[in-house]
């Protein structure tokens, strides 16, 4: 069973310790811009149908289609910018040459100015950092972001796919250093991708952080498109851009697709679409906020605004736990992030003729 309030239109909720109330879904950009759909004016009526369905809550980064996403986002806000809480992300490398990314707070001072003006606006409500940087203290971040603050061109800050212990190392420096904190975190979240139950969320709670997943369909595994015993176009779509995802002959998806026909029948039995299921779980857990839905076409909002006022009853959220377990993670690529010193040998070596025995 689940309790169906679709009638009742959008819900809101607080973020976190900001004291700004946003609509549980927020519109996700990434997919306006020439990654996804590179029509601006199509886009901007996406935009506009999310506001006028009661979502106010949309966000991007600098680095989605190079800024084109934030630029796209700016021009649908004209008019209508005293209605949104405006979410933006800096740390991908923009552009070429070396100091163009990371966590610096040469890097921030500068981008910032370059996203408010593409975003076409003053302030920014909350400004993420988009990943960690090993190479940048987290204080010299930390210090840029309240100055950034402090002069007004921000509200707020946060992390996105931050590791449990970069969060706890951020909170300590704040405290110790007396500087603004991470406010929100933005983790991927899914049935399928359920590792930050163990600690991200629990964290988050403590800290009282507000929280935005990314990723409810994972990859569109949750979205019925992809089926066991059913073809699958390697060379097309998202499938084309990383076959081995969607491969149905490889294990890890096969895992998957088993997954998905069980879940396919609790969201018969529930009187919901797969995609419904899918959107209304992680809204179902204390510690989150708001799920992050990125739509290119305006047929995909509209099927995924359907279902905004859904909520799962516990029968229904047993169920779910009997085929995919808390904690489990079933899309590695949505697991934690892995620091690129991972990548780098030399990183976990000792130089030769300085590996003596303790």
């Amino acid at each position: 069973m689940m309790i169906d309030n679709r009638g009742n239109g959008m819900r809101y909720r607080p973020l976190g310790g900001t004291g700004m109330e946003v609509s549980v879904y927020c519109l996700g950009a990434m997919m306006f811009g020439a990654i996804g759909n590179a029509d601006h004016d199509d886009s901007i009526r996406i935009i506009h149908t999310a506001l006028d369905a009661g979502v106010n809550f949309i966000d991007t980064a600098d680095m989605y289609s190079a800024g084109e996403s934030e630029t796209i986002v700016g021009k649908a806000l004209k008019g209508r910018r005293d209605e949104v809480v405006l979410a933006t992300k800096v740390h991908f490398p923009m552009g070429e040459g070396r100091n163009r990314g990371g966590n610096s707070r040469r890097w921030i001072m500068m981008e910032v100015e370059e996203s408010l003006r593409r975003l076409g606006t003053d302030w920014i409500d909350l400004y993420q950092i988009h990943r960690p940087d090993l190479t940048t203290d987290i204080e010299e971040t930390l210090s840029a972001l309240t100055d950034l603050q402090r002069q007004g061109k921000i509200r707020a800050f946060g992390s996105s796919t931050f590791r449990p212990e970069d969060i706890v190392d951020a909170h300590h420096v704040s405290e110790r250093r007396g500087l603004g904190r991470f406010r929100t975190e933005q983790p991927p979240y899914s049935i399928l991708a359920r590792w930050i139950e163990s600690s991200t969320l629990p964290l988050a709670q403590k800290y009282g952080m507000g929280v935005m997943t990314w990723s409810p369909l994972a990859f569109g595994f949750l979205t019925g498109r992809y089926r066991k015993g059913q073809p699958v176009d390697l060379t097309a779509g998202r499938a084309g851009l990383a076959p081995s995802r969607f491969d149905p002959a490889l294990p890890d998806n096969q895992v998957k697709l088993d997954a998905v026909e069980r879940l396919v029948e609790v969201a018969d039995q529930a009187g919901l679409t797969l995609p419904e299921l899918a959107m209304a779980f992680p809204l179902a857990h204390p510690a989150v906020t708001s799920v992050i839905l990125g739509p290119r076409t305006l047929d995909q909002l509209t099927g995924l605004l359907k279902g905004v006022s859904v909520t799962l009853d516990d029968a229904t959220l047993d169920r779910i736990d009997e085929i995919v377990p808390p904690g489990t993670n079933l899309v590695k690529e949505h697991g934690p992030w892995t620091p690129p010193t991972l990548a780098d040998a030399g990183t976990r070596r000792r130089p030769v003729g300085d590996r003596s025995a303790a």
